[in-house]
C-alpha cells in the first residue's frame, strides 16, 4: 500500500520529465492538484501562447545557428507540445534551423553536443537482435520511419552514426507540416562504421569505430533490419531512406521497392520537388517540359532521381515513350558529359543518360555545346555554377532555369546574388537551402526554396492515411502537381 502510493505521488514528477505530457507553467491549478504537482512548480500560471512568444524571444537572441539548433532540441527532448507549436507558428523562420542548413553542422558536431538519444541506434553489435531492438523502442503504434545509415550526409559526406540528425530533423516535419503524431514516428541510424578518418579519431565521436561494413555483410544486416521492420511494425509503416551513398540507395530502393513501404528522399522525394518547381515554372514562362533542354552538374541519387521523373512526366504529356524523352536531358558527372561512348565504364544508374556525343569534359563547354534552356545542380560541390556558366546559359535564353540544389548553404552551386547578378536578373533561380532576397538593378528577387520539406511531409502523411502498402511513380507525379 505504501508503495503504491509512493508511485502514484511520483506521477507528478515523472510527469514534468516526460517531455509528451510536460506542459511546464501551463498546468491548470486543477491539473496541478488532480497530477500531485503541487509545490513541483512556481505558483504562477502561464499560458503555452506566453510560454511560446518567451522562448522565441530566447532564440532570436542566439547570433550562432547551432546555438538555436540546440536550444529547439532542448525543448523537444523536454516540452514536445510547446516545441511542435513554435516550430508550426515560425514554420519560415524555423525550418533553417531544425533541418537544412543547419542540421548539418549539428550532425558534423553530433558527438560533442549529444545529450540523450532521440531515436534508435542500431548497429552491427546487435546483429541477429534487431528485432529485439526495435522491441526496446516505447511505442507500438510506428507509422513512419526514417532511416540512414549515415555515409552521404547531405553534402558533406560520410558521418557515420553522427548522421542521426537527418532522421530526428526530417520526422519533426513530418509532425509540424504533414501532421503526423510524434509518438507514430521513428528515427533511426544503422551504424555499420565510418571511413571518416576524422570521426575514428575523435574521442567524442558516438558511434562504432571501425571501416564500413560492405559486400554481403552490409547486405545480410540491412535485410535483417527490413524484415524486422515489416515482423515488429507490418506492411503499412512507411520506411524513408536517407543519405545513403548513391550504390546502396538506387539498390535498396529496387530490392525492397516491391515488398515493403519504401520511399528514398534523396531520389524520390528530391525528383518531386524539382518537378513541382519547373510545372510552376512554365506557367510564368509559357511553355510545356517537352519544349526544354536539360542539363544536370551531378549524376547521383538527386540527379538521376529528378531526371527520371522529369522524363517520365514528359512521355505522359506527349505520350512519346521514356527512352525517346531521356534524350531532352543531359548529366554531367565527375568525368564530364555522359555520353554513350562512355556507357562501359558508367554505373548502372548513369548508363540511361549515356546519349550520342561527343567527349565533354567540362561543365562550360557542355552548356555552351547543349545549350540547356534548364540548368540543374545536384553536384554536393560549391561555386560549380561559375560566372562564366551562368552568362553562358543566359546568353542563349531569355529567361533560364537555374535550380542550385546542393545542401547545406556552403555547398549551393552559386548564391542567389550571383545568379541574378550573372543573369543580369533574367534568372528564375532556385536552391535547395534558403537564401535572402536580393536587389539588383532596383529591383528585390526572392529565390525560390527546392526543398524536400515542401514534398515528404504531405506525401508520407496521403501514403500512411491511404493504407497504400507499395509507392508508386503515379504517387510522385500526383504530388508534384498538388504540392
Amino acid at each position: 500500500m505504501l508503495k503504491l502510493a509512493c508511485m502514484v505521488r511520483c506521477s507528478g514528477y515523472n510527469l514534468m520529465r516526460d517531455p509528451r505530457y510536460n506542459k511546464g507553467l501551463a498546468f491548470t491549478e486543477r491539473e496541478r492538484e488532480t497530477h500531485y504537482l503541487r509545490g513541483l512548480l512556481p505558483p504562477a500560471i502561464v499560458s503555452q501562447e506566453l510560454q511560446e512568444r518567451k522562448i522565441m524571444n530566447n532564440i532570436r537572441q542566439y547570433q550562432v545557428p547551432l546555438q538555436r539548433y540546440m536550444a529547439m532540441m532542448d525543448l523537444q527532448e523536454n516540452n514536445e507540445r510547446l516545441f511542435y507549436k513554435l516550430l508550426i507558428d515560425n514554420v519560415e523562420e524555423l525550418l533553417p534551423v531544425v533541418y537544412t542548413p543547419t542540421v548539418g553542422e549539428a550532425c558534423q558536431k553530433y558527438g560533442s553536443i549529444f545529450s540523450r538519444p532521440q531515436g534508435l541506434f542500431i548497429s552491427l553489435k546487435e546483429k541477429g537482435k534487431i528485432l529485439e531492438v526495435l522491441k526496446n523502442w516505447p511505442e507500438r503504434s510506428i507509422q513512419v520511419i526514417v532511416v540512414t545509415d549515415g555515409e552521404r550526409i547531405l553534402g558533406l559526406g560520410d558521418l557515420g552514426c553522427q548522421g542521426m540528425g537527418i532522421p530526428v530533423g526530417k520526422l519533426a516535419l513530418y509532425t509540424a507540416l504533414g501532421g503526423v503524431r510524434p509518438s507514430a514516428c521513428l528515427p533511426i541510424t544503422l551504424d555499420v562504421g565510418t571511413n571518416n578518418k576524422d570521426l575514428l579519431n575523435d574521442e567524442f565521436y558516438i558511434g562504432l569505430r571501425q571501416r564500413r561494413a560492405t559486400g554481403q555483410e552490409y547486405t545480410d544486416f540491412l535485410q535483417e533490419f527490413m524484415t524486422a521492420v515489416k515482423q515488429n511494425y507490418g506492411e503499412k509503416v512507411l520506411i524513408q531512406f536517407e543519405d545513403f551513398a548513391n550504390h546502396n540507395a538506387f539498390e535498396l530502393l529496387a530490392r525492397y521497392g516491391t515488398t515493403h513501404l519504401v520511399f528514398n528522399d534523396d531520389i524520390q522525394g528530391t525528383a518531386s520537388v524539382v518537378l513541382a518547381g519547373l510545372i510552376a515554372a512554365q506557367k510564368l514562362l509559357g511553355g510545356t517540359l517537352a519544349e526544354h533542354t536539360f542539363l544536370f552538374l551531378g549524376a547521383g541519387e538527386a540527379g538521376t532521381g529528378i531526371a527520371e521523373l522529369i522524363a517520365l512526366e514528359i512521355s505522359r504529356q506527349t505520350k512519346a515513350p521514356i527512352e525517346e524523352c531521356r534524350k531532352k536531358i543531359w548529366l554531367v558527372d565527375s568525368k564530364g558529359l555522359i555520353v554513350s561512348s562512355r556507357k562501359e565504364s558508367l554505373q548502372h544508374f548513369k548508363k540511361p543518360w549515356a546519349h550520342e556525343h561527343e567527349t565533354i569534359g567540362n561543365l562550360l563547354d557542355a552548356v555552351n555545346a547543349i545549350k540547356p534552356t534548364v540548368l540543374i545542380g545536384t553536384s554536393g560541390k560549391g561555386q560549380t555554377f561559375t560566372q562564366d556558366v551562368i552568362e553562358a546559359i543566359s546568353s542563349f535564353n531569355e529567361r533560364p532555369i537555374i535550380l542550385a540544389l546542393s545542401n547545406p548553404t556552403s555547398q549551393s552551386e552559386c548564391t542567389a546574388e550571383q545568379a541574378y547578378t550573372w543573369s543580369k536578373g533574367r534568372a528564375v533561380f532556385a536552391t535547395g537551402s534558403p537564401f535572402d532576397p536580393v536587389e539588383y538593378d532596383g529591383k528585390i528577387y526572392v529565390p525560390g526554396q527546392a526543398n524536400n520539406a515542401y514534398i515528404f511531409p504531405g506525401f508520407g502523411l496521403g501514403v500512411v492515411m491511404s493504407g497504400a502498402i507499395r509507392v508508386h511513380d503515379d504517387m510522385l507525379l500526383a504530388a508534384c502537381k498538388y504540392s
